[in-house]
């Protein structure tokens, strides 16, 4: 079965960037925005655990998930195009 490249890659980014989204968010409910430096702040920048940095973190999630989707499904579609579902069949 092969995955639409597109398709998945969308759908990974949206759920990658919402779920750094309402990561923060829980976070901000429990610990109140302080603003700290994070480590996914380091990585994406103008990430910071506050309502606007949470903005920061789907944006950028969603594009890192995004890429990693279409590359995923790209590998994937590789590699089940060079092993049929089948399997090796004995004679």
């Amino acid at each position: 079965m092969k995955l639409n490249v597109r398709a998945f890659a969308l759908a990974f980014g949206l759920w990658w960037g919402v779920g750094i989204l309402l990561g923060t968010w829980w976070l901000i409910a429990l610990d109140g925005a302080t603003g700290e430096a994070t480590f996914l702040g380091r990585l994406y920048l103008g990430y910071a655990i506050s309502p606007l940095g949470s903005l920061a973190g789907l944006a950028w999630g969603f594009a890192d998930g995004l890429i990693a989707g279409a590359i995923f499904a790209w590998l994937y579609n590789r590699l089940a195009a060079m092993f049929p579902a089948g399997g090796a069949k004995s004679v």
